[in-house]
């Protein structure tokens, strides 16, 4: 579709990078259509990505807060703010600012990249190896009619904000 709107690596990687939910999905159809669509599609995803980092200490907060509420009710004692934490999170940013500051020399870099590329695509590949037909067709129609409208329209809109802004 990409090419069929004549769409540059940029714009491209941007539809991509917003049409798409799932992170290894983006990466397979950006590097599909180019090394650049699929630079600058990895780069909006894991930037949308990166608006999961305050919600999810929000809600670990929330979730704290009502744990410790509801255990302390129910059993007098405290929670342990460990247990809920997402360290997760602290991860995903350190290793950010070490891949930002320039540590990491381009050789190793490079490898990494394309290491990634590759094992994104091969979770993709096993995520849809791993689809069972037979619970699909259990579930009837409508899932999948919802489903594909609903993306259809995330498609659309995000190739008409890309028309109003003037990169097709």
């Amino acid at each position: 579709m990409g090419r069929a709107l004549g769409l540059s690596d940029e714009a491209y990687g941007l539809w991509a990078g917003t049409a798409v939910n799932d992170t290894s999905s983006v990466v397979a159809a950006g590097y599909a259509f180019s090394e650049g669509g699929g630079d600058f599609a990895t780069m909006v995803k894991l930037t949308r990505t990166l608006a999961i980092i305050p919600t999810v200490l929000v809600f670990a907060f929330v979730n704290i807060h009502l744990a410790r509420k509801n255990h302390l009710e129910t059993t007098g004692k405290k929670i342990n703010f460990r247990g809920l934490f997402p360290w997760f999170i602290l991860g995903f940013l350190a290793l950010a600012a070490i891949n930002s500051s320039g540590i990491i020399p381009a050789g190793i870099s490079k490898i990494a990249k394309d290491a990634s590329k590759f094992l994104m695509i091969a979770a993709l590949a096993a995520i849809g190896l791993g689809t069972s037909l037979k619970d699909m067709k259990k579930s009837g129609v409508n899932p999948m009619l919802h489903g594909f409208i609903i993306s259809v329209l995330v498609v659309i809109v995000a190739i008409a904000v890309e028309w109003f802004m003037g990169m097709v």
